[in-house]
């Protein structure tokens, strides 16, 4: 088939939930299939990464654009009536090019990555006739109406008022792309009912979970010497404690530093020498700050992430205003670790609570899971090994995209 992608953000290299995901499915489908790549880069240095994308694509464009005149554009679109959010990704010089490709090129299948972009399938110029129509494929991953009325009811005035508008009108959108979609995918069983607790006539919904690499996310790199040791911790350090992620995220954001004021002084108290290490690109002013606080490392970006996985003695995850699946979970649990998480961040996944990790929604159920492990080796240990089995089982790309594959073929 030919398979015109669309995405929201360059899909390389795969070092963000949405980046790894959008990645695999083209690894993957690219093995049977003829792929034409159309996306957004807000990193200009990613641009290198094109070479890389040619090795699994037909035809790459990838068109770089500023953030700041993003959010104007965004602005101007909300000042419209409409959503901020599909404003802030459209741009005429990629839907130029699109309108090129699909002028030219007889495509099968468009799969839009992020529901932002359908706004490019909607405009595209010269549309081809209804018997030669390609399969429509939203990947909404996550329902991202929903994350604006999460930060609405976090943010106060007059944030939240902006943010409860751009809920309600990127909900009518969603709903446009549903109507107009042959399909629209969902990470996870929970993402698929929540939308359709919002638009009881939703059509076609699929369910296609992310994955985890596991035999590269593996206990056993350091024997293979597939990685150096970590240089960010210090001598004689106590309990270490890891999370990562891209820390420009908002709910990464807010994340750590709930963890760094409520949890962490919790753990502390116990154990003086802990340490809590946060690893990622573009740490926000707020997250820099709390290196200034003693037993708290901020690294920014680190080209291999795994060798912070393995120094971990519990991985935390206190996010509290994520959807969908967590990579970082799953990639946590196949490097055999002990995983304290939010129930928030384990809504995707199907891992049992004390049995393939532990959850706590309050400071004092939080810190209380991280000592229960930290006390107890063994059992911290068990855990880990629980978690990485589970995960084998369940969570392998391969498995999981052909799914995808199968969506695509079953339309034939």
């Amino acid at each position: 088939m030919k398979i015109l992608y669309i995405a929201h953000r360059i899909p390389y290299p795969p070092n963000k939930g949405d980046k790894i995901r959008s990645f695999n499915e083209i690894k993957y489908l690219s093995e049977k299939h003829s792929i034409d790549l159309a996306c957004l880069a807000d990193n200009p240095e990613e641009i290198k990464y094109k070479q890389t994308l040619q090795q699994y694509c037909n035809r790459v464009f990838i068109l770089p654009f500023g953030t700041t005149k993003a959010k104007i554009k965004g602005i101007f679109c909300f000042m419209q009536g409409k959503s901020l959010s599909v404003g802030y990704f459209y741009l005429k010089e990629l839907q130029k090019k699109i309108d090129q490709w699909s002028i030219s090129t007889k495509y099968d299948a468009i799969i839009c990555f992020s529901s932002s972009m359908a706004e490019y399938v909607f405009r595209i110029s010269n549309p081809q006739p209804a018997k030669h129509k390609p399969l429509l494929i939203m990947d909404f991953c996550d329902v991202d109406s929903d994350k604006w009325q999460q930060y609405a009811q976090k943010a106060k005035f007059p944030f939240n008022i902006i943010y409860s508008f751009e809920y309600h009108r990127f909900l009518e959108y969603e709903k446009k792309i549903n109507r107009a979609f042959n399909h629209s995918v969902f990470v996870s069983e929970k993402e698929a009912e929540l939308f359709l607790s919002l638009f009881p006539q939703a059509k076609n919904l699929c369910i296609i979970s992310n994955g985890v690499d596991y035999n590269y996310f593996s206990p056993h790199i350091a024997e293979k010497r597939a990685v150096s040791p970590v240089e960010h911790i210090p001598e004689n350090s106590g309990p270490i404690l890891v999370f990562t992620g891209a820390m420009d995220y908002h709910a990464n954001i807010d994340g750590v530093l709930w963890f760094s004021e409520s949890v962490l002084p919790k753990i502390k108290k116990e154990f003086p020498k802990t340490l809590f290490i946060i690893a990622g690109s573009n740490p926000h002013p707020k997250v820099q700050k709390l290196s200034e606080k003693g037993g708290i490392i901020v690294t920014g970006f680190v080209k291999d992430i795994r060798p912070y996985y393995q120094a971990a003695d519990v991985f935390v995850v206190p996010l509290r205003l994520a959807r969908g699946v967590q990579n970082k979970v799953l990639e946590a649990m196949s490097m055999e670790k002990a995983v304290v998480t939010t129930s928030t961040a384990l809504d995707g996944i199907s891992a049992n609570n004390g049995g393939h990790v532990l959850v706590g929604d309050s400071p004092v159920d939080f810190s209380n899971a991280i000592l229960r492990l930290i006390n107890k080796k063994t059992a911290r240990n068990q855990q880990g090994k629980r978690a990485r089995e589970f995960v084998v089982a369940n969570y392998s790309w391969e498995a999981n995209m052909n799914l995808l594959d199968n969506l695509l073929c079953s339309s034939d």
